[in-house]
């Protein structure tokens, strides 16, 4: 307004001194407020990374430890709020059991038993869900590693035959990261307890393991990797466009930031374990 009003009146007006006003507008900025402006740099920065832009304040905060900038939690959501910046929110979690096979004879719950893992490739968690498009359903399985959070093997297909499952535990066999005599747990879905699966569990020597009929919170930590991806990859929950695209996003997404970069809470907001911790040798599922 200094077009239309002198700055003694403007200054009148607001209730503040001449002095003080140019003092301001010449003053150095403090060592927090300069920190701060650095702070938000970076800050704007982590969030227009496509994956990254999902991250709160704890993972923000992480992030910003791992460039060498110190801050807290709490100073990081303040600013967070003053520049707009939201962690994208994930839906809670409402348990859906899969179709199971009523004539197929369940396997016995292992996981619940078996205790926390203590090396990669013990424990290994498996299940299915749905990927939205503009043409039509595409199924998503993973074989997750209990251990290190890492999804050893995925595929994607357009319908739910028992491959979906086959395939994605092919893959995860060829990263030599299972280990013999290692947990696979999953729903009683019918995918699980087909032949198929179930042979080619035997002929590598898994062990088979199921939740509870109705319960699939023994199957929480799968539920929760796909309600990250889904939060993280779809914009207000709107479907792909194409099946082409939803394709190419979940390879992006799964290989080059959940299993290399995405920090994790129960892993103390760290990425997963790093690959030098894997000692298994490489196999060839049979």
């Amino acid at each position: 307004m200094r077009h239309s009003f002198s700055i003694t009146e403007l200054c009148q007006a607001l209730g503040v001194s001449r002095s003080g006003y140019h003092a301001a507008a010449t003053r150095i900025p403090g060592r927090r407020k300069a920190a701060n402006a650095q702070l938000l740099v970076h800050m704007n920065s982590i969030h227009a990374d496509r994956h990254t832009r999902c991250y709160g304040s704890p993972r923000m905060t992480r992030q910003l430890h791992a460039l060498g900038l110190g801050c807290s939690e709490n100073r990081i959501a303040r600013l967070m709020h003053a520049l707009g910046l939201r962690a994208r929110p994930r839906k809670p979690f409402r348990p859906k059991t899969t179709r199971p096979d009523h004539a197929a004879h369940p396997s016995p719950n292992l996981l619940a038993r078996a205790g926390a893992p203590t090396a990669p490739g013990t424990h290994l968690l498996s299940d299915i869900t749905y990927i939205p498009t503009r043409e039509g359903w595409l199924y998503l399985a993973i074989v997750l590693d209990l251990f290190s959070r890492s999804i050893l093997g995925w595929k994607l297909a357009d319908s739910l035959h028992t491959d979906v499952v086959t395939g994605a535990l092919r893959r995860a066999l060829v990263t030599g990261i299972v280990a013999p005599d290692a947990l696979f747990h999953s729903d009683r879905g019918c995918q699980y307890t087909a032949s198929a699966t179930r042979s080619l569990l035997a002929r590598n020597g898994l062990r088979q393991s199921m939740s509870a009929a109705g319960y699939c919170y023994d199957n929480a930590f799968a539920e929760s990797a796909f309600a990250s991806l889904k939060s993280e990859l779809l914009d207000d929950g709107s479907p792909f466009p194409t099946k082409a695209a939803a394709s190419t996003a979940i390879f992006d997404y799964l290989e080059t930031f959940y299993n290399r970069r995405r920090l994790h809470s129960s892993l103390g907001y760290q990425s997963q374990q790093p690959s030098s911790t894997l000692t298994s040798k490489p196999s060839t599922p049979r």
